[in-house]
């Protein structure tokens, strides 16, 4: 699946407000480009990525079956 893929399966299944999906999708777009990058800046955006995800911590913990299996 690329970026254009994930996106509209995003918008299709209206999970715009799922964070996990939103920093997926920028991981995704960041592969895909790659190759037009400069080593440093690759890193730094993925170390970007990365605190983002952090971030979100563990806030699905009890209410997995809602997030997850809508």
């Amino acid at each position: 699946m690329n970026s254009e893929e994930l996106a509209r399966y995003i918008e299709e299944t209206d999970r715009i407000s799922q964070p996990w999906l939103l920093i997926q999708l920028r991981l995704k777009k960041l592969q895909e480009n790659r190759q037009n990058m400069s080593s440093d800046e690759y890193i730094a955006q993925m170390s970007e990525l990365h605190q983002e995800l952090m971030k979100l911590g563990e806030w699905w913990v009890g209410i997995e079956d809602d997030v997850f299996n809508p």
